[in-house]
């Protein structure tokens, strides 16, 4: 594990860095051959992917140059992601109860937070969402959305059942809860957009 003190250095998933991601997600993409997919398409066209195919996927929207998400780095080695991008950019979103659009704000998401195994609870998950607000704001965004994990339980949750990160990450980034859709998962938001001064 990192020390809590050590200098993360957050920033976007270029095709420079793709190895990098590709190192950091390892032989199954994080987990089933996901390869951060999972939000962006439709649940056949997802499962009819599964590893190469969605790995695939992946490399051709960071080829283009399209939003993907962030990488965290300690010195040269990627220790965390995070999938973040406008909410258009994830067509499996508004198919899901969970994550089903509250209004038409021109809000980006968080989909995903991954942290290398030796670099979980070291404060690089906090970081990473941290960096995705500010990521957003320079992106002209108006809000972030999220859909964390609760972490009430003292029981350590299964890291397979983390992977849109935890409520305490996103709470010290300023997210608020907004709704909850279904009662495991809280609708977690920021606004980042300054508010607009009304006219005299």
């Amino acid at each position: 594990m990192a020390p809590r003190n050590a200098t993360l250095n957050v920033v976007p998933l270029t095709p420079k860095r793709w190895e990098d991601f590709e190192s950091l997600l390892g032989p199954r993409g994080a987990c089933g051959g996901c390869w951060c997919m999972s939000a962006r398409l439709c649940k056949p066209e997802y499962e009819a992917g599964k590893g190469e195919s969605n790995k695939r996927a992946m490399k051709k929207l960071v080829d283009q140059g399209r939003e993907t998400g962030l990488l965290a780095y300690i010195g040269d080695e990627a220790v965390g992601w995070c999938s973040l991008a406008p909410r258009a950019e994830f067509a499996g979103l508004a198919k899901s109860r969970v994550t089903k659009p509250v209004d038409e704000r021109d809000a980006w998401a968080v989909t995903c937070l991954y942290v290398d195994r030796k670099h979980r609870n070291a404060g690089v998950g906090t970081a990473l969402v941290r960096a995705a607000v500010e990521h957003a704001r320079r992106g002209g965004a108006e809000c972030v959305d999220a859909w964390p994990n609760e972490t009430k339980s003292k029981k350590r949750m299964v890291d397979l059942f983390a992977w849109m990160g935890i409520r305490s990450s996103f709470e010290r980034a300023g997210f608020v809860e907004v709704a909850r859709q279904t009662p495991a998962r809280p609708y977690m938001r920021v606004d980042v957009a300054p508010k607009k001064r009304a006219k005299r």
